[in-house]
């Protein structure tokens, strides 16, 4: 027994060790001064691998199959490319990824929870890019109110503030929180909240979106420094302290289920005292 054991535990270190690569130099414009995030927790470690593309970059755990974080660098002539596309619904495995670390479609499959995008098709540039966006590795279980209300108008105020300012890094991702959580077909786990980071250099300002991967429209409006920690990841390592700790006035979520009918969505959805 210990011997398997042993030799389990060399396999997946091996497994580890093989799929953490150096990032490709490419990926760099997708990030803040270069730079990569930085994982904390130890325990967010194994199985780790960054994979780039086109238009965005992803942190995937083969011990979630989910992406950890997916990072972009978004300016409005971009966005504005981004609103010519018709979306095309091409969800795919990434076979860049061992089959034992990667989400199938069929963990999906009649699990009451949407494929949810980290960096949003409707983000995408080029055809190549919003394919590109449709694979499982950008890919979390989401509840569906979460993913098609709430997450939808939090997506979609972001492009906006990006046409308002002209560019804008993005970091977002799922937050898994206590003990027992679930996963899909055994296999992929479900976060308990998701985050969304924005950082405007040029104004010097940063903050964060936070909400629970659930129905309702509660969120929560965090600084950088208080979700960083919360997560256990340094989204922007070479940020000032200054600008972390500050938060940033974010615009209200706009879900198209109000933005529709020229309505806002309930103030009550917000808590800005959880900054």
């Amino acid at each position: 027994m210990l011997k398997s054991r042993i030799i389990l535990l060399g396999l997946l270190l091996v497994a580890s060790q093989a799929f953490s690569r150096p990032l490709d130099p490419d990926c760099a414009t997708h990030f803040a001064d270069g730079t990569v995030p930085e994982l904390v927790a130890e325990k967010l470690r194994p199985q780790t691998r960054t994979l780039c593309f086109e238009n965005f970059a992803v942190l995937h755990s083969g011990v979630s199959r989910t992406p950890l974080w997916s990072a972009e660098y978004l300016t409005a002539p971009r966005l504005g490319q981004a609103r010519m596309l018709k979306r095309k619904n091409t969800y795919h495995e990434e076979k860049q990824l061992p089959f034992w670390q990667r989400a199938e479609l069929e963990d999906y499959v009649r699990s009451g929870f949407d494929r949810g995008h980290l960096s949003p098709s409707g983000d995408m540039a080029t055809d190549q890019a919003q394919h590109e966006s449709f694979s499982l590795a950008n890919i979390i279980p989401q509840h569906r109110k979460n993913n098609q209300i709430l997450w939808e108008g939090i997506e979609y105020s972001t492009r906006e503030l990006v046409f308002e300012r002209g560019a804008l890094y993005v970091i977002t991702g799922p937050i898994f929180e206590g003990e027992e959580l679930q996963r899909l077909n055994g296999r992929v786990l479900v976060p308990t909240h998701v985050f969304k980071a924005i950082y405007d250099p040029a104004r010097g300002e940063a903050g964060a979106y936070v909400a629970v991967n659930a129905a309702g429209l509660e969120y929560q409006e965090l600084s950088i420094d208080a979700l960083e920690k919360r997560i256990g990841i340094k989204l922007f390592p070479r940020m000032r302290a200054s600008v972390k700790t500050a938060g940033m006035q974010l615009p209200p979520p706009q879900p198209y289920k109000y933005r529709s009918r020229g309505k806002p969505m309930p103030v009550a959805g917000s808590n800005p005292s959880m900054r």
